[in-house]
């Protein structure tokens, strides 16, 4: 462990004496790469310093027993020496975790893109309530939401809705949110007062800039057509809503929620990166043989992955097994307990492989 965490170290320092080269600071892409590398190694660097300070303080306090025959300081040495012996196990828990490999794309910022699924109305309602929720958790952590387009449910909610969502570290909060969620409860438009049954789908597609995704200007087709729904005096009269077609892979993107056709293009742009950064992903994780399926936060679009019961104020995320109740997950901020044990399992499941 010594070795490796001295390697470490002496490799973030090298980091530090480039980000200070003027050739660097005067190339702007390489020094935010160099940057960011720099800041995601900061964390784990403390740890791994004060790994080795307690290393290095054991062996000093016990050459300075061997040495000294005064029982005070001997008695000082000893308590000294318990102390950081007992600083080891956590910290070397907490770096093997941290040594674990993370997603590239933790530190993006995503796409999110609800629809609603089998249910009619009350699916498209529920669809509704999902990004109120998302839109309350994001408030509570700082982060900010921007629609990018929607198409309004006949009775409320939304059939489809994409937003962005921006802040710090959001993909690597918001991946675990991919899947089918499931709602049973008695509808709004239920007279009967019977139970029904409604899904929508969730995907959080990490944001990909022009660096991540190149898209060659003869390879997409721009329609434009006129807005419909509520967006002012221009409805219906401009042609401010956008559709692009990306030719190579069949992939349309709309939006008419921006205020002006240059605004929805970049809108459009922008859900078309991140589909298209979501393909080569996938691609590049059959290639090396990864099971997506099989590790938490990467559900599929078709895999249900948590269950929101009214009459039983339960919520259930059926790939752990963990239970909050309907009215805090969905109404309230317990969305990120669940999230919290998400993630918490997920450590323990990379550690497990990595051990």
């Amino acid at each position: 462990m010594r070795d490796k965490l001295e390697k470490l170290i002496a490799a973030y320092e090298e980091l530090e004496k480039k980000l200070m080269d003027p050739a660097v600071v005067s190339d702007p892409k390489e020094y935010a790469r160099l940057a960011k590398e720099h800041a995601s190694q900061a964390d784990l660097v403390v740890k791994a310093r004060e790994y080795l300070q307690a290393l290095d303080d054991i062996d000093a306090a016990k050459e300075m027993l061997h040495e000294t025959s005064d029982e005070d300081d001997k008695e000082l040495l000893q308590a000294d020496l318990a102390e950081n012996e007992a600083k080891l196990p956590q910290l070397e828990d907490e770096i093997k975790v941290m040594l674990i490999p993370g997603d590239p794309n933790d530190e993006k910022d995503t796409i999110v893109e609800i629809r609603a699924g089998v249910g009619g109305d009350e699916a498209s309602i529920f669809a509704g309530d999902l990004f109120e929720m998302y839109q309350r958790f994001a408030a509570s952590r700082g982060w900010k939401v921007e629609v990018l387009s929607s198409t309004p449910g006949t009775a409320g909610g939304f059939k489809t809705i994409e937003f962005k969502v921006t802040g710090k570290k959001v993909y690597s909060v918001m991946k675990y949110e991919s899947g089918v969620h499931r709602v049973q409860r008695v509808p709004k438009t239920e007279s009967q007062g019977r139970i029904q049954t409604s899904t929508a789908t969730v995907a959080v597609l990490p944001e990909a800039d022009e660096i991540d995704i190149h898209i060659a200007p003869e390879d997409i087709r721009i329609d434009t057509y006129c807005s419909s729904g509520p967006g002012g005096q221009g409805v219906n009269t401009t042609y401010s809503a956008v559709r692009i077609t990306h030719l190579p892979t069949n992939t349309v993107v709309t939006s008419q929620d921006q205020r002006s056709q240059i605004q929805n293009r970049e809108a459009c742009m922008q859900m078309l990166r991140a589909r298209l950064y979501e393909m080569e992903l996938e691609k590049q994780q059959a290639e090396q043989g990864a099971n997506r399926l099989a590790q938490i936060g990467h559900g599929s679009r078709s895999e249900k992955i948590r269950t929101y019961n009214q009459p039983q104020d339960r919520v259930t995320d059926h790939r752990i097994g963990f239970n909050a109740t309907y009215n805090g997950v969905l109404l309230g901020d317990s969305l990120g307990s669940v999230i919290e044990a998400l993630a918490a399992a997920d450590r323990a499941e990379k550690l497990a492989q990595a051990v």
